[in-house]
């Protein structure tokens, strides 16, 4: 009898990418890449590639461990994931950063727009007015993450572009005030690169703070097709004034397959030489708000193909070097360095992968765990012993004076590289975003995943009436 050409791996559930009616999915090995092959009785047959890594895909099944509880849940089991959003019961993993939308305007309206904002008066998906919210409602935003988490690891402020917000230090200053211990501003830079004074200011709210830099290209092409316009002049502007008061960025990159994927390397390389850069985060598009010119089946890029595109541009990291996040392994990948100079000692590769696992918090940020970072950085001590350390840390050892590695090792010389990628209607995994712990807050103050929000909960979007219906 014939063999099926392909091995058929698991079952789950996702969703039918046109109704989003709930259906039942398999993940396949098929040609050394991963499948999920679902059918939806209305629509038919769907064949979406989630990796083309079968060996890394069976690893990440490996860093799994017990998710961390929030201190409260929000909405009830009534009709099951994805549907019951809010965090209800069933959710298996605490909020590792949370994102509030202070605004739904911006100062430029990219073609590629999970959140659908713009200098247009008027959403094009929910036809809503744009408007800023006001500070009393921000705060109660920022209490319903309090209650959840008792002290969040990592807010971020997002939008719409949230330094526009006529109030925005308002903000800061309500955030400072709460048990939050790393806050994120989510930005494409246009205003600190062209208000000196806003990025002076901004500069006083060091410690605890951290840009996440819009940074795509160094292209015309590239930006004009993700942002509308050629931000090169901006991205320049931003970053020297970021330089110049040290602040901690990070920079973003939206990475569509063909158009800046080529790019990861040199932008790697570029962060390194930056004073201000503690890291790169690449992710891939997610089929979500405002999307212009977007093929899912010829231009969707996947978690394992970025991982790939690092190893193969960048000569600082190997496989072992970065590997899934154990909160949640499908969708998160992450590499730590240490940068001296310019240069990257990479730090993942050490730790055996079952320590990794067990000593890794549930976190999306791990310095900020002080007893992790003790751990780190007790490896670099010039006191250690050759006899207690494993053959690699041996050699590394060894090479630090010729890179001359600081007395006090801090913050500003670490370095991530993380690969982060949401679910969409396409690649949804019922199992995959139980785990999900990027999340945002509703403006009625429920946590919800970030990947179930711009699918189900944010107004306009595609299920948004299915699931208010039910409700």
């Amino acid at each position: 009898m014939p063999n099926r050409n392909y091995l058929f791996y698991a079952l789950t559930n996702s969703v039918c990418s046109k109704c989003l009616v709930k259906v039942e999915a398999k993940i396949i090995f098929q040609d050394d890449c991963v499948y999920l092959v679902k059918h939806c009785a209305t629509h038919g047959r769907e064949e979406v590639l989630i990796a083309d890594d079968i060996e890394y895909y069976k690893k990440s099944l490996e860093f799994i461990k017990p998710g961390d509880m929030p201190m409260r849940f929000n909405t009830p089991i009534k009709y099951g994931c994805p549907y019951d959003c809010g965090l209800c019961p069933d959710h298996e993993q605490h909020s590792c950063l949370t994102l509030i939308e202070v605004t739904d305007k911006c100062n430029l309206s990219c073609p590629i727009c999970y959140a659908d904002s713009g200098v247009e008066e008027f959403s094009d998906n929910s036809h809503q007015p744009r408007k800023h919210r006001s500070l009393q409602h921000i705060e109660s935003m920022i209490d319903a993450v309090v209650e959840n988490e008792g002290e969040p690891q990592i807010v971020q402020l997002s939008g719409g572009e949230p330094t526009i917000h006529p109030e925005f230090f308002q903000i800061l200053d309500i955030v400072k005030s709460k048990p939050i211990k790393h806050l994120m501003i989510n930005t494409n830079g246009v205003r600190i690169a062209n208000d000196k004074a806003f990025t002076q200011r901004l500069s006083q709210y060091m410690p605890g703070i951290e840009i996440y830099l819009q940074f795509d290209s160094f292209e015309a092409k590239a930006l004009q097709e993700l942002r509308g316009v050629d931000l090169r002049d901006i991205r320049e502007k931003a970053i020297a004034q970021l330089n110049k008061y040290n602040i901690s960025t990070t920079l973003v990159v939206t990475v569509k397959k063909g158009l800046n994927d080529g790019e990861i390397g040199k932008i790697i390389e570029y962060g390194l030489q930056q004073k201000c850069v503690r890291g790169v985060t690449f992710q891939p598009i997610q089929i979500a708000g405002r999307l212009s010119g977007f093929n899912s089946k010829t231009d969707r890029y996947t978690l394992t193909e970025v991982r790939r595109s690092i190893l193969e541009q960048s000569p600082y990291f190997k496989p072992e070097d970065i590997l899934p996040v154990p909160c949640h392994p499908d969708c998160l990948a992450m590499g730590y360095a240490l940068k001296v100079n310019g240069k990257v000692i990479p730090l993942t590769g050490l730790v055996n992968p079952e320590a990794f696992v067990e000593m890794m918090p549930n976190s999306v940020l791990y310095e900020q765990n002080e007893e992790l970072k003790s751990k780190i950085f007790e490896l670099f001590s010039t006191s250690h012993s050759p006899a207690s350390a494993a053959t690699s840390l041996k050699q590394l050892l060894c090479c630090l004076p010729m890179v001359n590695v600081p007395a006090a090792l801090n913050y500003s010389n670490i370095f991530r590289v993380m690969i982060v990628q949401f679910l969409d209607p396409f690649n949804f995994d019922v199992r995959s975003v139980k785990r999900s712990c990027i999340h945002i807050v509703h403006p009625d103050g429920r946590i919800i995943p970030f990947d179930t929000f711009n699918m189900f909960y944010r107004e306009g979007s595609a299920g948004y009436d299915l699931v208010n219906n039910r409700n």
